[in-house]
């Protein structure tokens, strides 16, 4: 057996005994995670405002420390960028990364501390690779090149004592020297901030590798794909990289994206693999490739907390530990971390699939949803459905979002879908049909509200035309990267900007 397998197989075999302890023992890892910050943490300025040094069980750090949104959080944020050092966390924090998100402001800036990237960006990293490679003992991905499509923001400065830009650049600026080994492209061409440049020079520096593996945000890549087999001439990704076996993806729902997939990468030996990641944290991981739900991560530097997302506007909501969720249930996440952010909702929904282990699918956004007449539908809801109508139409999806049309003095309101077709269904209305009777069937709010059409009406699909999407992140400077589309929206402003893109 060759030496660098070797190694990898040993590796490997020490981090999935480590992994099945948390499957077994969620409540008391979490238990030591909660440990571990409160101890690190105590002698700084949030800690010693909250008690760290004598908070050691969940029920006083519940009670020490309020719920926290960005938006109470950008104060300290400001700080840290001024240099303030032992506010959060220990020492000095010296990276942000910038996202998007649905708070007040154009844009967050999370802290990344060097405990944050070891033990838990990079870990997650590592571990898509050990998992993968348990599930499949036999994978070459070790004898190529991973190609990462990288962030759209380079390194910037906030003063001389901060640094901000895309997560992915920060990764790449902090990655250890033998990561070049194999990654692919080098740094400097994954930094370029044009996004069509970047697109160019990947396909001048990669087309020759052996790239086995491929990781990144789905919608992007598909982008990138289709501007490679253009530049190669070559009808799948399988002709230009014969060995590639693996895309570990994440950002948006893959369920849009499946079946053009399938025939842009058509090999039998082709693997799908998602992951949960963002700025704020690496959270979970597929471990099982014939389940699409994903093993919650409880060994990093996140302690979570969930909160019934039906309680999530009121005064003084329930947060409950690993150890008291249900299966079935939608949960708001809350996240203490080894970045310093400290009960901390960053607007994600999940849902349970099982417990022992704990496994989850993301269900939505806490802001993105639809429910301007009481049907509550969420991206959940939403993907499911499409995923249904594509099936049934033989139509695939590029892009789109949806929002409501309101209600006038003499007609019923609805729900608008904006949809960038990549092939067009068999027939539109009976696309919009099998999509009405899905959402129907997988939320009864909806199905209530649909009834007889006494509230709302069926949905509208508005076609766009092919590259209208793309355009519309253009427009704003924010191609590629982990800029996403929102999928659905409780008022009309995305609808009417991609139709204004569109011409229409």
């Amino acid at each position: 057996m060759p030496f660098i397998p070797s190694v990898i197989k040993w590796i490997n075999t020490r981090r999935i005994h480590q992994i099945d302890l948390f499957r077994k023992y969620p409540a008391e890892i979490q238990q030591d995670v909660l440990t571990h910050l409160l101890t690190q943490s105590k002698d700084t300025v949030w800690g010693r405002e909250h008690g760290y040094s004598s908070a050691s069980t969940y029920e006083q750090f519940r009670n020490a420390v309020p719920l926290q949104s960005y938006e109470e959080f950008i104060p300290y944020v400001e700080r840290l960028r001024a240099g303030e050092k032992n506010l959060l966390w220990p020492g000095e924090v010296k990276w942000f990364a910038k996202s998007s998100g649905t708070t007040s402001a154009k844009s967050k800036f999370i802290p990344i501390t060097r405990e944050s990237l070891e033990g838990t960006h990079y870990r997650g990293a590592k571990d898509c690779l050990v998992l993968y490679t348990s599930l499949n003992p036999a994978t070459r991905i070790f004898l190529g090149k991973g190609l990462t499509l990288g962030g759209s923001h380079q390194i910037n400065n906030f003063s001389n004592s901060s640094l901000y830009g895309d997560l992915s650049a920060i990764l790449i600026e902090n990655a250890p020297v033998y990561a070049d080994l194999i990654r692919t492209p080098p740094a400097k061409i994954a930094l370029i901030e044009d996004f069509e440049e970047k697109m160019k020079m990947i396909t001048e520096k990669t087309v020759a590798l052996n790239v086995t593996s491929i990781s990144g945000v789905p919608s992007w890549y598909l982008v990138l794909i289709r501007y490679i087999l253009k530049t190669t001439g070559k009808n799948n990704l399988h002709e230009v990289w014969p060995n590639l076996e693996v895309f570990f993806h994440g950002g948006v729902s893959f369920l849009p994206y499946r079946e053009q997939y399938r025939q842009l990468l058509p090999s039998p030996n082709m693997h799908f693999m998602e992951t949960y990641n963002a700025s704020e944290g690496f959270f979970a991981i597929q471990d099982d490739l014939s389940d699409s739900s994903m093993l919650l991560m409880l060994d990093y530097g996140v302690f979570y907390e969930f909160i019934p997302v039906e309680e999530i506007n009121s005064d003084n909501p329930r947060t409950l530990t690993i150890g008291e969720v249900e299966k079935g249930v939608n949960y708001a996440i809350v996240i203490s971390t080894d970045g310093g952010l400290w009960r901390y909702t960053i607007g994600d929904t999940i849902e349970f699939t099982g417990l022992f282990p704990h496994k989850i699918k993301i269900s939505g956004r806490t802001k993105h949803f639809i429910n301007a007449f009481g049907e509550e539908v969420i991206i959940d809801n939403a993907e499911r459905a499409l995923e249904n109508a594509c099936m049934r139409t033989g139509a695939h999806i590029s892009d789109y979002t949806a929002g409501p049309v309101y209600m006038g003095n003499e007609t019923r309101g609805a729900h608008e879908w904006v949809i960038e077709f990549d092939k067009d269904p068999d027939n539109l209305d009976h696309f919009i049909n099998v999509l009405d009777t899905a959402l129907k069937s997988v939320n009864s709010d909806y199905e209530a509200k649909r009834y007889k059409d006494l509230t709302l009406s069926k949905p509208v699909i508005r076609t766009v035309p092919a590259g209208t999407f793309y355009k519309w992140f253009k427009e704003r400077d924010k191609l590629g990267g982990q800029n996403k589309m929102p999928r659905l929206s409780n008022n009309r402003e995305y609808v009417e900007s991609v139709l204004k893109t569109a011409g229409m």
